[in-house]
């Protein structure tokens, strides 16, 4: 489904502050797939996501995303974050980056739809508000009655799950969570865990998920990756993903020499 070959990013090259970044990154990911990432602060998370995203283009190697309508495989390497977007979903750790706070909450949810019919003439009536009502009534928070409200009167929980659930209105190929849930409090980012398990499993998202809570990264997903100086030192899934324990996790991060107690966290 989605493909890095010999990815590699290097900032400031041929100067005093030359940065591998990235690093001959090579991933191959299944449709389906649900992938957490774990690595300490700098470990080149962050700029794995923006490469795949299109935020960054790699200095080397290439990126094939899907197939085209001729089965062959895209090769989106020097596509930018816009074109990409309408295959990506990307929901940051902040809540406030994936609503449009001064519009209406009618308004935002028309945006994503439109974007999941791309080249459609697509009216915001009331057959369209009865669908987004049924679609928010999942999130259980109330905002089905709330259309005409501007989401900025929205706290960051009811923010950050309205992101999730317009970040999956799209069907993306892939979607990207990037820490979305540690800026929340625990009962807050207990349900937008929740939800998340709930609609990648009920759309067969295939999703990648940076956390710093390895306790999450055992409990979540069929694969595990762990980075480290721009490359990923660690993939395991099935089976193997299934008997890992956290003292596994614990015995690689002290062979880079970084733990602490944030990894920790139950």
């Amino acid at each position: 489904m989605l493909k890095l070959q010999n990815i590699g990013i290097t900032f400031n090259a041929h100067t005093p502050d030359e940065n591998h970044a990235l690093s001959g990154i090579n991933l191959d990911i299944k449709k389906g797939d649900f992938i957490t990432v774990i690595g300490s602060n700098g470990a080149g998370k962050s700029t794995l996501y923006n490469v795949i995203a299109g935020t960054l283009k790699p200095t080397t190697g290439q990126i094939l995303l899907d197939k085209d309508e001729n089965g062959q495989e895209r090769n989106v390497t020097n596509d930018p974050e816009f074109k990409r977007a309408r295959y990506i979903g990307r929901i940051f750790q902040n809540p406030l980056l994936g609503t449009a706070g001064r519009m209406r909450l009618e308004d935002n949810m028309m945006i994503c739809y439109k974007k999941g019919f791309k080249g459609l003439k697509i009216s915001l009536n009331n057959k369209m508000r009865a669908l987004f009502k049924e679609q928010l009534k999942a999130l259980n928070m109330g905002l089905e009655d709330r259309l005409n409200d501007n989401v900025d009167q929205f706290s960051g929980g009811q923010r950050q799950a309205l992101t999730l659930l317009m970040a999956v209105m799209s069907r993306p190929s892939l979607l990207l969570l990037d820490e979305h849930t540690a800026a929340l409090d625990p009962t807050n980012a207990a349900i937008v865990m929740d939800l998340t398990l709930r609609f990648t499993k009920e759309l067969g998202l295939t999703t990648m998920m940076v956390t710093h809570n390895m306790q999450h990264a055992l409990d979540y997903g069929n694969r595990l990756l762990m980075m480290d100086k721009g490359k990923i030192i660690l993939d395991i899934s099935g089976k193997e993903k299934a008997k890992l324990t956290m003292d596994d996790l614990v015995a690689q991060f002290k062979k880079i020499k970084v733990v602490n107690d944030q990894m920790l966290l139950q």
